[in-house]
């Protein structure tokens, strides 16, 4: 069963600001260039660009819930600075997410841009893979995406 999120305009991320990482930004090697399909003025870290994203998710109507969650995978991995393991966050989707994908880890699959609406496509498509964005809500309630892969 496929959830179409509908979202509101309240959930932009805070790591996309001015201001960040200067790793991700600085200039590496432009190994994928070359095996790209003559799709120019890409982003040189691929984020927002790509047309396909594999995602999981937690959803909880109640933002306490969500929370709740999030405190969860912050103690096990986020403070520490660790990545959550797919294992692990779907573990936790189970016991947390009010989703029907909850019953399957939070997995929502390889989804297209355009699939998912307003904020929740854009937190997808802009969270690095292997990362768990922070809770946003939508009009569907409170969600956090961890970000498995992206294609085009």
């Amino acid at each position: 069963m496929e959830v179409k999120i509908a979202m509101g305009k309240d959930s932009k991320s805070k790591e996309s600001g001015g201001k960040g990482k200067g790793k991700q930004a600085a200039g590496g090697s432009d190994d994928n260039t070359a095996k790209g399909k003559g799709k120019g003025g890409k982003a040189a870290d691929g984020l927002g660009t790509c047309t396909y994203v594999k995602a999981r998710h937690i959803l909880c109507e109640k933002q306490g819930k969500i929370n709740e969650a999030y405190k969860k995978l912050q103690d096990g991995w986020l403070s520490n600075g660790d990545k959550v393991p797919p294992a692990e966050f779907a573990k936790i989707a189970a016991e947390y997410s009010e989703c029907p994908s909850g019953k399957k880890g939070g997995d929502l699959g390889w989804f297209p841009r355009g699939k998912m609406a307003g904020p929740f496509q854009e937190v997808a498509f802009n969270t690095p893979v292997g990362v768990t964005s922070a809770p946003f809500k939508s009009t569907h309630g409170y969600h956090i995406i961890l970000s498995e892969g992206r294609k085009n």
